[in-house]
């Protein structure tokens, strides 16, 4: 868990990396906006890439945490996937700047784009189990479960992207079950 001073060390990077992008980030910014010494934040990160890191760990390992919350909370495997769904899309909402820069940040061949993207495999990875455990259960077509969780990942990615163009936050729910639908249905006629 987190101490006062790193937490607000994590979210003040957030905005900063949000508004400023990687490159235009800088510590005094983040020291500032956290209202903590230059010195206070040196003795808990030797550097911005050390932050940047610190930031999209700990930031994936809480949505982790939070999804498995709400998928151990329903009953079948299908009732998981939905909850997973819905929590994304909020979490989105809920934590833009995380997202931004997450998504900023997905290209590229620079180390902590290249440990980013192997955090989000790891979230695939996590959430593969669930699209296993629904064709397991026979809610859902037999498939490659890893590429689904692609699949999956990516629908939450555009519609995330369809929620924040359309500002459509009072519909949450409809774009979840509306996701939901396409998944699980597809688009055909």
């Amino acid at each position: 868990m987190m101490n006062k001073t790193k937490m607000s060390i994590f979210e003040s990077a957030i905005k900063v990396f949000s508004i400023n992008g990687y490159d235009g980030a800088t510590m005094d910014d983040m020291a500032q906006e956290a209202g903590v010494a230059k010195g206070t934040l040196y003795y808990h990160f030797k550097s911005k890439e050390e932050i940047f890191r610190y930031i999209i760990t700990e930031g994936m390992e809480l949505i982790k945490e939070q999804l498995e919350t709400a998928a151990e909370r329903e009953k079948d495997s299908l009732s998981k996937l939905k909850a997973i769904c819905k929590l994304q899309l909020n979490l989105v909402y809920e934590k833009k700047d995380f997202f931004k820069v997450v998504m900023s940040q997905l290209w590229g061949q620079e180390i902590r784009q290249l440990e980013l993207r192997d955090i989000i495999q790891k979230y695939i990875f996590n959430l593969e189990k669930y699209i296993k455990e629904a064709i397991d259960d026979g809610l859902i077509k037999n498939g490659e479960p890893y590429f689904m969780a692609y699949t999956f990942f990516g629908a939450l990615c555009s519609a995330a992207v369809y929620e924040l163009i359309n500002k459509d936050k009072n519909n949450i729910d409809d774009i979840s079950e509306s996701l939901m639908q396409n998944i699980l249905h597809g688009i055909q006629a």
